[in-house]
């Protein structure tokens, strides 16, 4: 409208600076407001990001993780006709782990793994590999370091920036868990071909800000560490059928090792921040007499696949995917439970029998 006053001005050879003048107003203020409305834009997605997954009406309803029910036990615990050792007394007996050195060229928080112990690891991850893939997925590889987007889209940012690891020059974050690389490898993307079954190893890398004192032995809890992850693509109707299949997957890894676990289901209380429902496998320790955790397995609904924008088409229109995911299993907490389930009173350790081809044949680890 000023425009046009300007010009029939300038026809008509009268004074435009005025005009002129408020029309330099009008451009400023709407710079203001357009400025104002990308900030409470950002204020409001920032807001709407902060807000956890809804829990699934089969999400039995607790505090903490005293109200997870129990599902299911498979696996008697061993009576031992001695005291059974920690893991970690195991392995520095036997040298096949180093918390000294690895304290000395990283920190509290890292371990060496030597002889043994690193062909033990590297035979556990080539062994997860295997069974999921006969099982049906696909082995991928992705990268470790992740963008800030990437990170977003399943869940791990803005909530647990404090917890992840982060190349500020470059703003690239280290990888907690396979589940944000693979997850995304569909980000922003219309998917074709339902399922899709993905497993991927990957080292992962967590500061566990806020648990000093934790697991401070060992290598329960470490900053870095190697796992084998299950993630699943499916359509909304058939994802809690298939987070019962991935729950059974993962579970086979400690079958075939003959180490005692149970099953159990967080309940709303102890539920993570972007999943509807998960079930915990929690193996047996035998030194500390209580299972702990060694694979989460959890249905998101399409709560990740809305925050990375991966969709399928349907008759009906565009629809967000349901995403799921579970470790396949931990290496290293792998590697406890077979450190302590399987020791002798003698101090070495009986290799399970589905990983000696693994290993060269070999039947134990012993003292050099």
């Amino acid at each position: 409208m000023v425009t046009r006053e300007i010009a029939q001005l300038k026809k008509e050879k009268k004074d435009t600076v005025s005009k002129i003048n408020e029309m330099q107003g009008i451009n400023n203020r709407i710079k203001e407001i357009d400025e104002k409305i990308r900030e409470y834009k950002s204020k409001i997605n920032e807001i709407m990001l902060s807000i956890p997954n809804i829990p699934s009406e089969m999400t039995p309803v607790g505090k903490d993780e005293n109200d997870n029910p129990v599902l299911r036990v498979v696996g008697e615990p061993r009576e031992f006709t001695f005291t059974p050792k920690p893991h970690w007394e195991i392995g520095e007996a036997l040298d096949i782990l180093d918390f000294e050195r690895g304290a000395k060229i990283a920190g509290q928080g890292f371990t060496v793994y030597k002889g043994m112990g690193a062909k033990l690891e590297r035979a556990l991850i080539n062994f997860m590999l295997d069974v999921h893939t006969d099982q049906g997925y696909l082995e991928v590889f992705p990268p470790v370091l992740i963008n800030e987007k990437a990170m977003t889209g399943t869940g791990q940012l803005p909530k647990f920036k404090d917890d992840m690891y982060v190349c500020s020059a470059d703003g690239y974050y280290l990888a907690p868990t396979a589940e944000v690389p693979v997850t995304n490898l569909f980000m922003d993307e219309y998917m074709e071909n339902l399922p899709v079954f993905l497993t991927a190893y990957t080292a992962c890398f967590r500061r566990e800000a806020g648990k000093h004192g934790q697991d401070t032995r060992g290598i329960i809890r470490q900053h870095q560490f190697n796992k084998v992850e299950l993630v699943k693509f499916v359509k909304p109707e058939t994802s809690y059928e298939e987070l019962e299949k991935l729950t059974l997957d993962a579970e086979e890894i400690l079958k075939l090792l003959k180490i005692p676990y149970r099953v159990v289901s967080l309940c709303t209380g102890d539920l993570g921040f972007s999943a509807a429902k998960t079930y915990d496998i929690e193996v047996w320790v035998p030194a500390q007499k209580k299972y702990r955790e060694i694979s989460s397995c959890s249905n998101f609904e399409n709560f990740q696949a809305r925050r990375a924008n991966i969709r399928f088409r349907t008759p009906e229109g565009p629809q967000f995917v349901h995403t799921l995911n579970g470790s396949g299993l931990a290496v290293g907490r792998t590697v406890v439970a077979i450190l302590e389930n399987y020791q002798r009173e003698d101090g070495s350790v009986e290799i399970p029998e589905v990983l000696r081809p693994y290993l060269g044949g070999a039947k134990e680890i012993s003292k050099i």
